[in-house]
């Protein structure tokens, strides 16, 4: 690992131009970190607001020279960031204590989040995009464990006058679960950005399928969401009874769909995750997905159940919950991805933003370049494209 640093290189820049962002996820605000720069039980503002410092830091940072793309040049501008969920933590009573509300602690996301000062390509201010967790979700149809209230969707219904610009914005009285979800689209330098509730479930899918009708089979796809393309089996709607959120059966009912695989939140996905199998094997232009919830850096191949794909998959650390990181702050990280739109690649770096506690330097960690050109056989049939040397 090499520090970022602004010392001029020779940059392999893309030929026309790129996209970048920068992804993290599960900023969890309402509760503490064990431990963070000397200081015990540190709250989710002081870390949070620390990892937007760190992301400024960009502005002034040059990418490490690892073969990919714009390596060693300057990092420049930061098209958007995108937070991929739980924002809030749900407001379960712990301890006779409750959480912070949702509304709270989206307004201290917003509040904290807002100073992030990285500049477009056209130099207007960096946009800021959320997708739903399952835990803002939870606090917004209820949980089989008291919380206080006992719902409270004033993080989603937030998120969703940011993300979807209703003309009139939704309030308490007019928000509907069901109804309203953040299913979101924007196109950026010739590439097609998706943002999905939770998980790209057949709500998701049907939503995604009239929205790609307009969109150009050889346009690059990435999808933003939050769980993970196996998702949990306790998100989707309880399979027994009344199907109904309760304690002995402990399902969430945050997703469009009844658990098909069985009768337990352990019963697993694989009928589900087969359903988006297909639907990726029938957009082949779905290059890429970005995700959350099960909080670690990691660059892999999602194939599906049956094999059948080969989704580029980005998992992203957590400044609050990190399965390394929350015990090991010095691997705290985020990930910035830069999009060649002529070649289409992208490199997708982790940055490690507190690898030295006492020193403000971020530090680069791994990173991969993969392919989003669908290209066709001599059948005519799509499949999938991967330049020599990357997967």
């Amino acid at each position: 690992m090499a520090f970022v640093s602004t010392a001029a290189a020779t940059p392999n820049a893309p030929a026309t131009g790129s996209v970048q962002f920068v992804f993290s996820s599960d900023a969890h605000y309402g509760i503490t970190r064990p431990a963070f720069r000397g200081a015990k039980d540190v709250d989710a503002r002081t870390v949070n607001q620390a990892l937007v410092a760190s992301i400024n830091r960009l502005a002034t940072a040059a990418f490490p020279g690892d073969g990919g793309i714009g390596a060693g040049g300057p990092v420049g501008p930061v098209d958007f960031f995108v937070e991929g969920g739980d924002v809030s933590n749900r407001e379960e009573i712990v301890d006779g204590k409750a959480i912070e509300t949702s509304e709270l602690t989206w307004r201290e996301f917003r509040d904290d989040y807002r100073k992030l000062n990285l500049t477009d390509r056209a130099g207007g201010p960096m946009q800021l995009f959320v997708v739903p967790g399952n835990h803002e979700a939870s606090d917004a149809v209820g949980f089989y464990k008291p919380m206080e209230p006992a719902r409270d969707p004033s993080a989603l219904i937030a998120a969703y006058n940011l993300m979807m610009k209703p003309a009139v914005p939704l309030t308490a009285a007019t928000y509907h679960y069901d109804r309203d979800r953040i299913h979101a689209s924007r196109d950026v330098g010739g590439v097609h950005f998706v943002f999905l509730h939770v998980w790209p479930d057949s709500a998701g899918r049907a939503w995604m399928t009239q929205d790609l009708q307009r969109v150009p089979r050889t346009t690059p796809v990435v999808i933003f969401t939050h769980d993970q393309p196996e998702s949990d089996a306790k998100h989707f709607i309880n399979p027994n009874g009344a199907h109904d959120i309760n304690a002995t059966d402990m399902f969430e009912n945050l997703l469009s769909d009844r658990l098909a695989d069985g009768p337990a939140t352990t019963s697993g996905t694989t009928i589900e995750q087969t359903a988006f199998e297909d639907f990726v094997a029938a957009h082949p232009n779905i290059r890429a997905y970005f995700h959350g919830n099960s909080n670690f850096n990691q660059f892999y191949d999602w194939t599906g159940p049956h094999g059948r794909v080969a989704l580029h998959t980005f998992r992203v650390d957590s400044p609050m919950k990190g399965a390394i990181s929350k015990d090991d702050e010095t691997k705290l990280s985020f990930q910035i991805a830069t999009v060649d739109v002529a070649l289409r690649t992208m490199t997708v770096r982790e940055v490690f933003w507190n690898a030295h506690p006492d020193h403000p330097a971020l530090t680069w960690g791994g990173s991969t370049t993969v392919a989003l050109s669908p290209r066709l056989n001599p059948e005519g049939a799509a499949t999938l494209s991967f330049p020599g040397g990357h997967r």
